[in-house]
């Protein structure tokens, strides 16, 4: 309570607002290098990692395919003949393209960073206990952002890609993909699932506001199956029973995490706490 007391005499409201344009400030630069240095790299990861699904050789394709020979519904990810050519319409836009890769990529790369500088700039204002709490929210929070991004990466946008691509609605109709078609879908569904994984990060905070809690989660199971059921089945399109497992079971087990971290009970519920986990984080 001191502390906190004392921080706040400390910096008048035109000082913390300093404070923040300094964060902001160093945020800012942080991206810029990121950026940059984005910016070069794509020169050489560019077929290899972002063009990486449109050839039949990417890993997901391969593994699949040895999958398919043994697992009777797997779908059919042979990974011969399989190319997509994507094609550029506009003057500017493989310039575009490369700018826009590049700060979405510095975000990336920034990210640990940008929350580094966001619990700098309110620690001060957080009792001994909060700070735990939010520090580790904080990481916690970056490393699902990353996870999601990666089973977006490696699983979902290959699926959803490859799904879309050799659809066929009549044999007259020839598949050509812009440049910023491909990107455009690239680049969204990897930050959808960097976002989608931070749900246990939503349930623990919605469980410090009191608003959910952990029998609350497990009443209400059965209906977040079929919400996520229903989710997998947008973010993957294909009709067989394998594709859909394979999204559905990382947003089941984001479920049962979020389960693990809010709050065993409230005073409310009449709900006695299990002891085994605290405050979840």
């Amino acid at each position: 309570m001191p502390d906190k007391a004392n921080n706040e005499q400390e910096l008048t409201f035109w000082g913390h607002l300093d404070v923040l344009r300094t964060s902001l400030f160093h945020i800012v630069i942080a991206l810029v290098i990121c950026m940059a240095g984005g910016f070069i790299a794509l020169q050489y990861i560019f077929d290899s990692f972002v063009l990486g699904p449109t050839h039949g050789d990417f890993f997901l394709y391969r593994w699949l395919s040895s999958v398919g020979k043994v697992v009777p519904f797997a779908p059919d990810f042979s990974a011969d003949g399989f190319h997509v050519d994507i094609i550029n319409i506009n003057v500017a836009s493989q310039f575009m393209v490369h700018m826009t890769t590049a700060f979405w990529l510095a975000l990336l790369l920034a990210f640990p960073y940008v929350l580094y500088e966001l619990w700098a700039f309110i620690r001060p204002a957080l009792y001994p206990k909060e700070k735990k709490n939010v520090g580790t929210a904080f990481f916690f929070g970056a490393g699902m952002f990353y996870l999601g991004c990666a089973v977006g990466y490696t699983v979902v946008f290959p699926f959803t890609f490859r799904f879309l691509t050799t659809y066929q609605l009549s044999a007259e109709i020839t598949n050509q993909i812009s440049l910023n078609s491909y990107m455009s879908n690239f680049l969204v569904i990897i930050f959808i699932m960097g976002v989608v994984f931070e749900i246990p990060l939503l349930a623990w905070v919605l469980s410090q506001l009191g608003l959910i809690s952990r029998p609350f989660l497990r009443e209400y199971r059965k209906h977040a199956v079929v919400v996520l059921l229903i989710l997998a089945a947008v973010i993957t399109p294909s009709g067989d029973p394998f594709t859909l497992a394979v999204v559905f079971i990382p947003l089941f087990l984001l479920y049962e995490l979020a389960i693990l971290v809010v709050r065993p009970g409230s005073p409310e519920s009449g709900e006695d706490p299990e002891p085994e986990v605290e405050d979840g984080f």
